[in-house]
């Protein structure tokens, strides 16, 4: 029997979607169908953060209680309309990626079963340089989401003295995703160290509450500052991404005015609609006026000068100059 569909207006086309009915979200019904027309309401803001740029797919075939994979590279059979990409990796090697520019592509991915959207810092015209600084404000056991908006404030003074204006979305689960649109002047190793250079000025001010160490066993009750999430290749949730959480919660572009007192699992597929139609897209704005990152590489430099040098990348990483070793400090006096 042949499965059931329906088909959906995206844009100017006409999308089908294969079970419709399937749950995905099952503590709260959210449906595929849901998800899809979810996806076509948000469409517009949705397209402008993460559209034009590397993205990568979180699918599950299932439901977020199941498995799910990555899809980076365009599948077998993708329509015209999906476009692609060649990206360099860390690794040296080159490979197309994804790329999403109308609501029928975004539909399309519904229909292969994505539900995080992840799109790179840089747009399609020009992968190698970063149109944004991101910055991931990480609460480990013990600190919520209350303890990263104390963070949040404390990092826009730091960003603002600096000479940025920095944008702030949830994360859809119990962090905070600072970003602050940039002029794409420097590539990802620079726009990292000046990531560093921002949380390590964050940590000296605020140093019970923010930590930067890589090491999960030496952060304690603190914010981690996430510097590695500025790394090429490494993304977050975009901005009015689901979550594979199990109320379908977003990752949701808000105000500075609203973030005290907050509570970011109020942001769901069913909630979002009603909320852009109500207050708009917090984030319309935020391309007019990039910013530069020279002051922060000045205090990058400064640092290094100070006797603080790089910090860990990630573990599939390749060794990176001037990288400490990648071992634990706990195992590292054992040894």
């Amino acid at each position: 029997m042949a499965s059931e569909r329906i088909t959906l207006q995206a844009g100017d086309r006409e999308i089908s979607l294969s079970s419709p009915s399937r749950v995905l979200w099952p503590q709260v019904g959210v449906t595929k169908r849901e998800l899809a027309e979810y996806l076509i309401a948000v469409a517009e803001p949705f397209l402008a953060h993460n559209g034009h740029r590397p993205v990568s797919l979180e699918r599950f075939p299932e439901s977020v209680e199941g498995e799910s994979f990555f899809s980076k590279n365009p599948p077998k059979g993708a329509p015209d309309y999906v476009e692609s990409v060649t990206v360099t990796y860390n690794s040296g090697r080159s490979h197309p990626q994804l790329v999403l520019t109308e609501p029928a592509a975004i539909v399309w991915a519904a229909q292969m079963n994505t539900v995080v959207f992840h799109p790179w810092a840089s747009r399609a015209d020009d992968t190698d340089r970063p149109v944004e600084l991101r910055i991931d404000l990480d609460p480990q056991p013990g600190t919520d989401f209350a303890d990263a908006v104390v963070a949040a404030h404390g990092l826009r003074e730091v960003l603002n003295e600096a000479g940025l204006e920095p944008w702030l979305k949830t994360s859809g689960n119990r962090g905070i995703h600072v970003f602050c649109p940039i002029v794409p002047e420097w590539e990802f190793l620079e726009v990292r160290h000046a990531v560093i250079a921002a949380g390590r000025e964050l940590e000296r001010r605020m140093p019970d509450r923010v930590t930067m160490s890589w090491w999960k066993e030496e952060r304690g009750e603190r914010i981690f500052v996430d510097f590695n999430q500025a790394n090429r290749d490494r993304t977050m949730a975009g901005a009015y991404s689901p979550r594979p959480l199990a109320t379908a919660t977003v990752s949701t572009p808000i105000s500075w005015d609203e973030l005290n007192g907050l509570e970011p699992h109020d942001f769901t597929v069913r909630s979002i609609p009603r909320r852009l139609a109500e207050v708009g897209d917090p984030w319309a704005a935020i391309t007019e006026s990039p910013g530069r990152i020279d002051t922060l590489l000045e205090w990058w430099q400064r640092d290094l000068d100070d006797g603080l040098g790089e910090l860990p990348f990630p573990p599939d990483f390749p060794k990176m100059p001037g990288e400490p070793p990648r071992v634990q400090p706990s195992r590292a006096k054992k040894d």
